[in-house]
């Protein structure tokens, strides 16, 4: 359970805050009083959530930083005497880790580790969360949902990145026991509105619809566990209030995924995103088999959020697409995405659902 009366005045850095998980979650926290400074490049797309819902508006610092550069991230972390670090920095999609692998590893594993071993040598900070993905487990294609100590693996760059970035936290973990705690979250495929990514589904289809042509589906039938963006980062946030507070069993790995049997086949969303979106928007499967591996079957247990830190989803997965698609038409329809932003997030808040969830 996350008491969201704990982040006013807190110090909290974020990496990465300028994609769309980061800027989601910098949102939250000045919404509730945070000091957030953010270190990151430029935002990846254009347009970006950061831009659209003008994020730098509630930041303490907006830092422009590489996480590949050792030195210069090191002075910018230690600068923010952070109380509470949040990982996202990365490079995000697995298309891009196949085109540009050694970039893909500079970033997610030398970057992961740049970031912790500058953190790490702060006093104020205790509390670390490195955000990983659900793609970090080595992928059998089998039914059941991985949990966290199933054997790590990935077949592409960008998951066996992340996966090495588990590998990274562990070790630094374990090798300095008297500074922050750190924790790895390791979250499903999130969606919700303001990501414009390439050979991301949503960003694909809200491209497609709005252009009045179908989306064309490249794994139709791979199963993900779907959920919107502020379900993980509601448990990021339990997570790092656990930390701040001495739980030393808290610093280890964590699922945040859907309710058991919330995941769903990929044509399955698009096609549910199109009813939703409406003005005839439609799904069609792509004329060639893709050339490049993507698992089949990926599902999460998350049970250990749910049973240590009273965690569980907010928002079902029908719930989610009207939302995102809600968020998607109100910025096709040239409404002030700031407002209606903050407007999902108080709506999120304050879901019947999510009293479980919050105290404030």
């Amino acid at each position: 359970m996350a008491n969201l009366g704990f982040w006013a005045g807190r110090r909290v850095l974020i990496t990465g805050h300028t994609g769309f998980k980061g800027s989601w979650l910098a949102l939250w926290l000045a919404r509730h009083g945070a000091a957030v400074t953010g270190i990151a490049l430029d935002p990846p797309t254009k347009p970006s959530l950061f831009e659209l819902a003008r994020v730098h508006e509630g930041l303490e610092s907006d830092l422009r930083v590489d996480i590949r550069e050792a030195g210069a991230l090191r002075s910018a972390v230690e600068a923010t005497e952070a109380d509470v670090v949040f990982h996202l920095a990365a490079q995000p999609l697995v298309a891009e880790g196949y085109d540009r692998p050694a970039d893909t590893f500079a970033t997610n594993v030398m970057g992961t580790v740049h970031l912790l071993d500058a953190a790490t040598q702060v006093p104020a900070t205790r509390a670390i969360v490195v955000v990983t993905t659900d793609k970090v487990y080595e992928n059998r294609e089998w039914p059941h949902p991985y949990r966290e100590p199933d054997q790590l693996g990935g077949r592409d760059p960008y998951a066996s990145s992340k996966a090495c970035a588990e590998l990274v936290t562990s070790s630094l973990r374990a090798c300095r026991p008297g500074a922050a705690r750190i924790a790895t979250a390791r979250a499903g495929n999130v969606i919700g509105g303001g990501d414009f990514a390439r050979d991301r589904l949503v960003p694909d289809c809200v491209r497609a619809f709005a252009a009045g042509t179908p989306v064309s589906l490249r794994y139709p039938g791979a199963i993900r566990p779907f959920q919107h963006v502020l379900d993980p980062l509601s448990g990021y946030l339990a997570l790092a209030e656990r930390l701040f507070a001495g739980d030393d069993g808290a610093a280890e790995a964590w699922n945040f995924g859907p309710e058991p049997g919330g995941e769903a086949p990929v044509a399955a969303l698009a096609r549910r995103f199109a009813a939703v979106w409406g003005e005839d928007a439609s799904v069609e499967l792509a004329d060639t088999p893709p050339e490049r591996h993507e698992a089949g079957i990926l599902r999460l247990d998350s049970t250990k959020a749910r049973t240590a830190l009273g965690w569980r989803p907010v928002w079902d997965f029908e719930e989610t697409l009207r939302h995102t698609a809600e968020w998607y038409r109100d910025w096709h329809q040239g409404a002030d995405m700031a407002e209606r932003t903050a407007e999902q997030i108080a709506r999120y808040e304050t879901d019947d659902a999510a009293l479980h969830n919050f105290t404030h």
